[in-house]
Protein backbone atom coordinates (compact mmCIF):
# COMPACT_ATOMS: atom_id res chain seq x y z
CA UNK A 1 0.00 0.00 0.00
CA UNK A 2 2.83 2.38 0.87
CA UNK A 3 4.46 1.76 -2.50
CA UNK A 4 1.19 2.38 -4.37
CA UNK A 5 0.56 5.48 -2.29
CA UNK A 6 4.08 6.80 -3.02
CA UNK A 7 3.68 6.16 -6.72
CA UNK A 8 0.35 7.99 -6.72
CA UNK A 9 1.94 10.99 -5.00
CA UNK A 10 4.83 11.07 -7.52
CA UNK A 11 2.42 10.94 -10.45
CA UNK A 12 0.33 13.75 -8.96
CA UNK A 13 3.42 15.90 -8.40
CA UNK A 14 4.59 15.34 -11.98
CA UNK A 15 1.17 16.23 -13.39
CA UNK A 16 0.98 19.41 -11.31
CA UNK A 17 4.57 20.28 -12.24
CA UNK A 18 3.87 19.88 -15.95
CA UNK A 19 0.77 22.04 -15.67
CA UNK A 20 2.72 24.76 -13.86
CA UNK A 21 5.51 24.67 -16.43
CA UNK A 22 3.02 24.76 -19.30
CA UNK A 23 1.18 27.67 -17.71
CA UNK A 24 4.43 29.55 -17.12
CA UNK A 25 5.61 28.97 -20.68
CA UNK A 26 2.41 30.38 -22.11
CA UNK A 27 2.87 33.56 -20.07
CA UNK A 28 6.41 34.17 -21.28
CA UNK A 29 6.71 36.37 -24.35
CA UNK A 30 9.89 36.94 -26.30
CA UNK A 31 11.27 40.45 -25.89
CA UNK A 32 10.82 42.64 -28.95
CA UNK A 33 13.89 44.07 -30.63
CA UNK A 34 12.13 47.30 -31.53
CA UNK A 35 10.80 47.97 -28.02
CA UNK A 36 13.47 46.39 -25.83
CA UNK A 37 16.52 46.93 -28.04
CA UNK A 38 16.67 50.69 -27.38
CA UNK A 39 16.99 49.93 -23.66
CA UNK A 40 20.46 48.48 -24.23
CA UNK A 41 21.28 51.53 -26.32
CA UNK A 42 20.20 53.78 -23.47
CA UNK A 43 22.30 51.78 -20.99
CA UNK A 44 25.32 52.24 -23.25
CA UNK A 45 24.64 55.95 -23.73
CA UNK A 46 24.22 56.58 -20.00
CA UNK A 47 26.91 54.29 -18.59
CA UNK A 48 29.59 53.50 -21.18
CA UNK A 49 32.75 55.57 -21.01
CA UNK A 50 33.32 54.55 -24.62
CA UNK A 51 30.21 56.51 -25.60
CA UNK A 52 31.59 59.62 -23.94
CA UNK A 53 34.96 59.05 -25.62
CA UNK A 54 33.36 58.89 -29.08
CA UNK A 55 31.47 62.14 -28.43
CA UNK A 56 34.62 63.91 -27.24
CA UNK A 57 36.44 62.56 -30.30
CA UNK A 58 33.77 63.99 -32.61
CA UNK A 59 33.82 67.44 -31.03
CA UNK A 60 37.62 67.53 -30.71
CA UNK A 61 37.82 66.80 -34.44
CA UNK A 62 35.29 69.56 -35.10
CA UNK A 63 37.36 72.07 -33.14
CA UNK A 64 40.51 71.21 -35.11
CA UNK A 65 38.57 71.63 -38.35
CA UNK A 66 37.05 74.92 -37.26
CA UNK A 67 40.43 76.35 -36.29
CA UNK A 68 41.75 75.57 -39.77
CA UNK A 69 38.67 77.10 -41.42
CA UNK A 70 39.01 80.29 -39.38
CA UNK A 71 42.48 80.86 -40.82
CA UNK A 72 41.04 81.14 -44.33
CA UNK A 73 39.48 84.30 -45.84
CA UNK A 74 35.69 84.08 -46.11
CA UNK A 75 33.19 85.95 -48.28
CA UNK A 76 30.12 85.19 -46.12
CA UNK A 77 29.42 84.89 -42.39
CA UNK A 78 30.20 81.40 -41.11
CA UNK A 79 27.62 79.07 -39.62
CA UNK A 80 27.40 75.65 -38.05
CA UNK A 81 24.23 73.59 -38.47
CA UNK A 82 23.45 71.05 -35.80
CA UNK A 83 20.75 68.55 -35.04
CA UNK A 84 19.54 68.53 -31.42
CA UNK A 85 18.48 65.10 -30.17
CA UNK A 86 21.39 62.74 -29.47
CA UNK A 87 23.68 65.34 -31.04
CA UNK A 88 23.70 68.01 -28.33
CA UNK A 89 20.87 66.89 -26.01
CA UNK A 90 20.61 63.40 -24.48
CA UNK A 91 17.12 61.85 -24.51
CA UNK A 92 18.06 58.39 -23.25
CA UNK A 93 15.64 58.61 -20.26
CA UNK A 94 12.77 58.65 -22.74
CA UNK A 95 14.04 55.43 -24.31
CA UNK A 96 14.35 53.80 -20.88
CA UNK A 97 10.81 54.84 -19.97
CA UNK A 98 9.34 53.56 -23.25
CA UNK A 99 11.23 50.26 -23.22
CA UNK A 100 10.25 49.46 -19.65
CA UNK A 101 6.63 49.96 -20.71
CA UNK A 102 7.26 47.81 -23.81
CA UNK A 103 6.24 50.71 -26.04
CA UNK A 104 7.57 52.05 -29.33
CA UNK A 105 8.10 55.73 -30.04
CA UNK A 106 5.03 57.93 -30.41
CA UNK A 107 4.74 61.70 -30.87
CA UNK A 108 2.44 61.94 -27.85
CA UNK A 109 4.77 60.14 -25.43
CA UNK A 110 7.76 62.03 -26.83
CA UNK A 111 6.12 65.40 -26.21
CA UNK A 112 5.37 64.37 -22.62
CA UNK A 113 9.12 63.84 -22.25
CA UNK A 114 10.26 67.09 -23.90
CA UNK A 115 7.82 69.10 -21.78
CA UNK A 116 9.82 68.02 -18.74
CA UNK A 117 12.79 70.09 -20.02
CA UNK A 118 15.08 67.52 -18.44
CA UNK A 119 17.65 66.61 -21.11
CA UNK A 120 21.30 66.21 -20.24
CA UNK A 121 23.91 67.39 -22.74
CA UNK A 122 25.89 65.17 -25.10
CA UNK A 123 29.54 65.14 -23.94
CA UNK A 124 31.68 67.79 -25.62
CA UNK A 125 28.87 69.54 -27.47
CA UNK A 126 28.21 72.51 -25.24
CA UNK A 127 31.84 73.57 -24.87
CA UNK A 128 32.43 73.22 -28.61
CA UNK A 129 29.50 75.38 -29.68
CA UNK A 130 30.33 77.99 -27.05
CA UNK A 131 33.88 78.03 -28.42
CA UNK A 132 32.60 78.44 -31.99
CA UNK A 133 30.38 81.33 -30.96
CA UNK A 134 33.32 83.02 -29.23
CA UNK A 135 35.06 82.96 -32.62
CA UNK A 136 32.16 84.72 -34.32
CA UNK A 137 30.57 81.62 -35.86
CA UNK A 138 26.76 81.44 -35.80
CA UNK A 139 24.91 78.28 -34.74
CA UNK A 140 21.63 77.06 -36.23
CA UNK A 141 19.59 74.23 -34.75
CA UNK A 142 17.74 72.23 -37.41
CA UNK A 143 15.63 69.57 -35.74
CA UNK A 144 12.67 67.35 -36.50
CA UNK A 145 11.01 68.31 -33.27
CA UNK A 146 7.53 69.69 -33.90
CA UNK A 147 6.46 73.33 -33.77
CA UNK A 148 4.47 72.64 -30.60
CA UNK A 149 7.77 71.75 -28.92
CA UNK A 150 9.38 75.12 -29.61
CA UNK A 151 8.95 76.54 -26.11
CA UNK A 152 10.36 73.55 -24.22
CA UNK A 153 13.16 73.09 -26.74
CA UNK A 154 14.32 76.68 -26.32
CA UNK A 155 14.12 76.30 -22.54
CA UNK A 156 16.33 73.21 -22.65
CA UNK A 157 18.90 74.91 -24.88
CA UNK A 158 18.87 78.11 -22.85
CA UNK A 159 19.18 76.49 -19.45
CA UNK A 160 22.45 74.92 -20.64
CA UNK A 161 23.60 78.22 -22.22
CA UNK A 162 23.85 76.94 -25.78
CA UNK A 163 24.69 79.88 -28.07
CA UNK A 164 22.13 81.38 -30.45
CA UNK A 165 19.28 79.63 -28.64
CA UNK A 166 16.66 81.95 -30.14
CA UNK A 167 13.57 81.54 -32.29
CA UNK A 168 15.44 82.73 -35.38
CA UNK A 169 18.11 80.06 -34.99
CA UNK A 170 15.79 77.18 -34.02
CA UNK A 171 14.36 75.66 -37.21
CA UNK A 172 11.75 73.01 -36.46
CA UNK A 173 10.03 70.43 -38.65
CA UNK A 174 7.18 71.82 -40.73
CA UNK A 175 6.47 69.77 -43.86
CA UNK A 176 8.30 66.44 -44.03
CA UNK A 177 11.32 65.21 -42.13
CA UNK A 178 13.86 66.10 -44.85
CA UNK A 179 16.17 68.88 -43.73
CA UNK A 180 17.47 69.96 -47.15
CA UNK A 181 15.16 72.98 -47.64
CA UNK A 182 15.92 74.19 -44.12
CA UNK A 183 19.65 73.91 -44.69
CA UNK A 184 19.22 75.84 -47.94
CA UNK A 185 17.48 78.60 -46.03
CA UNK A 186 20.52 79.01 -43.77
CA UNK A 187 22.93 78.74 -46.72
CA UNK A 188 21.26 81.71 -48.41
CA UNK A 189 22.91 84.08 -45.93
CA UNK A 190 25.71 82.04 -44.37
CA UNK A 191 28.48 79.71 -45.39
CA UNK A 192 27.76 76.42 -43.63
CA UNK A 193 31.20 75.10 -42.75
CA UNK A 194 30.17 72.04 -40.72
CA UNK A 195 27.09 69.99 -39.95
CA UNK A 196 26.50 67.87 -36.84
CA UNK A 197 24.11 64.98 -36.33
CA UNK A 198 23.48 61.40 -35.27
CA UNK A 199 21.56 60.50 -38.44
CA UNK A 200 22.93 60.62 -41.99
CA UNK A 201 20.00 62.73 -43.19
CA UNK A 202 21.29 65.48 -40.86
CA UNK A 203 24.06 66.05 -43.41
CA UNK A 204 22.70 65.65 -46.93
CA UNK A 205 19.47 64.87 -48.75
CA UNK A 206 21.23 62.03 -50.60
CA UNK A 207 20.62 59.95 -47.47
CA UNK A 208 16.92 60.77 -47.01
CA UNK A 209 14.73 57.65 -46.69
CA UNK A 210 17.08 55.53 -48.76
CA UNK A 211 17.24 51.71 -48.54
CA UNK A 212 20.05 50.10 -46.60
CA UNK A 213 22.33 49.31 -49.54
CA UNK A 214 22.03 52.83 -50.96
CA UNK A 215 22.78 54.36 -47.56
CA UNK A 216 25.93 52.25 -47.47
CA UNK A 217 26.91 53.29 -51.00
CA UNK A 218 26.36 56.99 -50.29
CA UNK A 219 28.36 56.70 -47.08
CA UNK A 220 31.31 55.25 -49.02
CA UNK A 221 30.96 57.89 -51.75
CA UNK A 222 31.04 60.67 -49.15
CA UNK A 223 33.75 59.12 -46.97
CA UNK A 224 36.01 62.17 -47.23
CA UNK A 225 33.30 64.40 -45.74
CA UNK A 226 33.15 62.57 -42.42
CA UNK A 227 35.41 64.26 -39.91
CA UNK A 228 35.85 67.31 -42.16
CA UNK A 229 32.41 68.80 -42.88
CA UNK A 230 30.17 66.06 -41.46
CA UNK A 231 30.58 65.36 -37.74
CA UNK A 232 28.68 62.24 -36.67
CA UNK A 233 27.63 61.49 -33.09
CA UNK A 234 26.86 57.92 -31.95
CA UNK A 235 23.24 56.84 -31.44
CA UNK A 236 22.38 53.16 -31.24
CA UNK A 237 18.93 53.73 -29.71
CA UNK A 238 17.07 54.82 -32.85
CA UNK A 239 17.46 56.42 -36.28
CA UNK A 240 17.06 55.87 -40.00
CA UNK A 241 19.55 53.01 -39.73
CA UNK A 242 16.71 51.08 -38.07
CA UNK A 243 13.94 52.35 -40.35
CA UNK A 244 15.92 51.33 -43.42
CA UNK A 245 15.90 47.71 -42.21
CA UNK A 246 12.13 47.46 -42.68
CA UNK A 247 11.88 50.05 -45.48
CA UNK A 248 10.59 52.80 -43.16
CA UNK A 249 7.28 50.99 -42.66
CA UNK A 250 6.99 52.28 -39.11
CA UNK A 251 3.33 51.25 -38.80
CA UNK A 252 4.19 47.55 -38.99
CA UNK A 253 3.59 45.56 -35.78
CA UNK A 254 6.66 45.18 -33.58
CA UNK A 255 6.75 41.42 -34.13
CA UNK A 256 6.83 41.82 -37.90
CA UNK A 257 9.63 44.37 -37.67
CA UNK A 258 11.55 41.93 -35.47
CA UNK A 259 11.15 39.16 -38.05
CA UNK A 260 12.36 41.38 -40.89
CA UNK A 261 15.39 42.53 -38.89
CA UNK A 262 16.48 39.07 -37.74
CA UNK A 263 15.95 37.59 -41.22
CA UNK A 264 18.53 40.01 -42.62
CA UNK A 265 21.26 39.51 -40.03
CA UNK A 266 24.44 37.52 -40.58
CA UNK A 267 24.51 34.48 -38.36
CA UNK A 268 25.84 30.96 -38.20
Amino acid sequence: MRIKYSIAICVAVLVISCKVQRSASTNITSPSLVTQGPLWGAVWQQKASEYKALCFQAYNTARLQLDMILKEPQDKPLALVTDIDETILDNSPYQVHSSLKNEEYSDSSWIVWTKRVDCDTVPGGLSFFQYAKSKGVSVFYITNRLEEEREQTLKDLQRWNFPDATNDHLILKTAGSGKGPRRDKVAANYKIVMLFGDNLSDFSSVFDKKPQDERDNQTRDNAAMFGSKFIVLPNIMYGDWEGALYNYRHALPAGQKDSIITANLRKY
